[in-house]
């Protein structure tokens, strides 16, 4: 966090359309049915690709990610997942639909569907955080039961169950990680083991049924006037808590002004029976991921990461200390 508020959900680096190659951009038109005469470029996510929103000759819009290994080695592989996982999504999930793909084998391409909307002010306002808070809801009665095709939650949970134990591994690294994180860093380094034993628990008892998007953040969701829209999703998983998204979501949703992540969790309709044991374990490898990764160097072609999560990692701290 700065004087300034929150760090923003952005690459600072993402290409343009004139970065693009000429013959991605015949192949963006063919896939598309009409020649693109104007574009307006996405102004939140993390990605350092490309991502904006293109207008057709014949009308008609289309929202277009393309990334390659130059521009970060791991997003093509994500950009494959998100392709798998829109294409798995069941009716009812408000996320816009897969138009076309391309994957030539370097450079990976989305067609998806445009909708109107915009991400959610900073700091949050009221309406907007409810609108949030209900499509969260929707989400999880739509995606169950959550489909197939998707990996299961306990992979994304056994890795971050992981981040504890590879932070108490490395001495320089968890000094950094509890400067970095200000009042609590005393409590961090006295409960370690604990965070460590509580997140571990969360690959074997934190299932259920249900879609998880598994990245639920401001930057994820579009605000349109008559309907909310989740968007990104190569982390999509299955087989998780109705309430795992919300869990989720709410370190940011603190960091940027939302409201105190423990009311808002169990006031919510997808909490609803949770066990606190339970998402204490989950709330404990959020944090270990956020507290972890934001003291490692920064990934190539996405240098406001780490700050990102830092402010995360801060706000799910607060919350792990009072269960």
């Amino acid at each position: 966090m700065t004087d300034e508020g929150p760090p923003l959900a952005f690459s600072g680096s993402r290409l343009a359309w004139a970065d693009l190659p000429r013959s991605l951009k015949a192949r963006i038109a063919e896939l598309s049915g009409a020649a693109v005469v104007a574009e307006a470029p996405a102004t939140t996510g993390f990605s350092p690709g490309y991502a904006s929103l293109l207008e057709l000759g014949d009308g008609t819009e289309v929202f277009v990610k393309a990334v390659s290994p130059e521009q970060n080695p791991d997003s093509p592989n994500l950009a494959r997942a998100e392709i798998r996982a829109i294409e798995s999504l069941p009716p009812g999930v408000p996320a816009p639909r897969l138009l076309w793909s391309h994957d030539d084998g370097w450079w990976v391409m989305l067609g998806i569907e445009a909708v109107p909307g915009r991400p959610p002010e900073h700091p949050w306002r009221d309406e907007q955080l409810v609108r949030v808070l209900d499509v969260i809801t929707e989400l999880a009665e739509a995606g169950t039961p959550a489909p197939e095709q998707l990996p299961p939650i306990t992979v994304a949970l056994s890795g971050l169950a992981a981040c504890w134990p590879q932070l108490a591994a490395e001495p320089d690294d968890l000094e950094a990680a509890a400067a970095a994180v200000g009042e609590h860093g005393e409590w961090l380094r006295a409960h370690l083991d604990d965070a460590a034993s509580w997140a571990a628990e969360a690959p074997e008892r934190a299932v259920g049924h249900t879609i998880a998007h598994n990245d639920l953040r401001a930057d994820n969701v579009l605000l349109g006037d008559h309907g909310v829209w989740i968007v990104d999703w190569p982390h999509a998983s299955r087989d998780a808590p109705a309430w795992f998204d919300l869990a989720g979501m709410l370190p940011s949703i603190a960091m940027q002004g939302g409201g105190d992540p423990a009311e808002l969790f169990w006031s919510h309709p997808t909490a609803e029976g949770a066990d606190p044991d339970v998402v204490r374990a989950v709330v404990s490898g959020l944090t270990g991921y956020f507290v972890r990764n934001a003291v490692q160097p920064a990934p190539p072609g996405i240098a406001n990461l780490r700050p990102f999560q830092l402010a995360q990692g801060i706000a799910a701290l607060d919350w792990l200390r009072r269960f």
